[in-house]
């Protein structure tokens, strides 16, 4: 059986469901192509289950996914209005999303919530059909259309492929397009905790020697940790008891000279008088394990080519860099965002030409994050005292310079 359709979506991830939802009611049909859909989450509110995938969403991205009714039940969702960044050295950044005239920095969500929110909004739309039989081959057709083979013997024929399958995207593969790929050598170890003291909206990052530190909050008295590692300190970590894991995660997270928390709407509920003897010096005072520690290898890649007629990469199928800046998963869904609006005016959508000028327009945007999250990440890991300095005394011109940090925000936030 051939079924033929103008755009086929392979990969239902956030960046791949996002696309689809954009491009529902419009002028082309549209085909997603997912072996392992979501189980659609309906735990209550208050459900203790929590996803350790949590990921920062910018607020211009986050409007976008509203526009397309992504952002409902069952996404539970805390928003960033402060964010502390610590050197390792005495150096402070502080960003105030009231300071900058914002309502919010960020929004913190779970993957999984946010990913059966996309799905539910793609019920019952005449142009998007979901198709959950794995691909096989792909035959690459001369004149831009191209054809998949699925595993039950059926055949997808469509005048464009977008790859929106993953870091290690076979599609890609398929395509016979190669990446520069950089290793980090470190793995990002992730966890959610109960916090003793209310967070109240504030994110904090910690550069130390052992890595990059990172509390997300997340609603309630909880937060997200993110710790970017090397390999032998994050298996330390990973074969911790629950109870030794939140000891050190809180005990990593001290307190700066300056770390009180000001300009912040407040939290609703009450914090747990936990009473420990050392919270007092830790940022979010002690912390409990709420989900067990996990991690991922940290890598940066950039496919050598991003289009070719008919076929379109996305997201983390052409782009990765380091989580530092929580900025992975906002390049892929500008990507959507991008590609949907030069979709929307109908004709071919596997033309070359309105191909090239998307990836020309997305790829300045990439590299340049690219180049931040890994230029911060080689400087923190230099050791000479005099480096060590100059990077903290830059952090203080920064947050004593109000043009340039607010300026930062303000990009941070599309």
């Amino acid at each position: 059986m051939v079924m033929e359709s103008d755009i086929v979506i392979v990969g239902g991830g956030l960046n791949g469901a996002a696309l689809a939802c954009a491009l529902r009611h419009g002028p082309h049909s549209v085909v997603l192509v997912e072996p392992h859909p979501p189980v659609l989450a309906t735990s209550p509110e208050g459900s203790e289950q929590w996803d350790p995938r949590v990921y920062a969403y910018s607020p211009g991205n986050v409007n976008w996914i509203k526009s397309l009714g992504g952002w409902g039940e069952p996404v539970r969702a805390q928003a960033v209005y402060r964010m502390r960044i610590h050197g390792d050295a005495g150096g402070l950044l502080d960003f105030d999303a009231l300071d900058a005239g914002l309502p919010e920095l960020a929004w913190i969500a779970e993957n999984g919530r946010l990913q059966s929110a996309l799905w539910r909004a793609m019920n019952d739309t005449p142009n998007l059909r979901v198709v959950t039989t794995p691909a096989e081959a792909i035959t690459w057709g001369g004149d831009g259309r191209h054809t998949l083979r699925l595993a039950d013997g059926s055949t997808l024929s469509t005048r464009l492929l977008v790859a929106a399958d993953g870091a290690n995207s076979w599609v890609r593969q398929q395509a016979g397009i190669g990446f520069v790929l950089e290793d980090y050598h470190h793995i990002g170890v992730v966890a959610n905790f109960e916090t003793e003291k209310p967070h109240r909206g504030a994110a904090w990052q910690w550069f130390r020697a052992d890595g990059v530190l990172a509390y997300l909050p997340l609603p309630g008295n909880r937060i997200s940790m993110v710790w970017s590692t090397p390999p032998e300190h994050a298996d330390e970590l990973r074969a911790l008891a629950p109870d030794e894991l939140a000891r050190r995660v809180a005990e990593a997270g001290i307190n700066g000279p300056h770390a009180h928390i000001r300009s912040l709407p407040p939290e609703g509920a009450p914090s747990p008088t936990w009473g420990g003897p050392a919270s007092g010096r830790y940022a979010l005072g002690e912390l409990r394990c709420i989900t067990p520690a996990a991690g991922f290898p940290l890598k940066r890649r950039l496919a050598d080519e991003w289009v070719r007629p008919g076929l379109v990469l996305l997201g983390d199928t052409a782009h990765t860099v380091h989580p530092l800046a929580g900025q992975g998963v906002n390049l892929g869904f500008r990507d959507s965002r991008l590609l949907a609006e030069v979709l929307r005016s109908g004709g071919d959508p596997g033309e070359i030409g309105r191909l090239t000028a998307y990836a020309a327009r997305r790829r300045e945007d990439v590299v340049s994050m690219q180049f931040t999250t890994g230029g911060l990440r080689k400087l923190f890991g230099r050791e000479e005292s005099l480096i060590r300095t100059l990077r903290n005394q830059g952090m203080n011109f920064t947050d004593h310079f109000p043009p340039l940090s607010q300026a930062l925000m303000h990009h941070a936030v599309l």
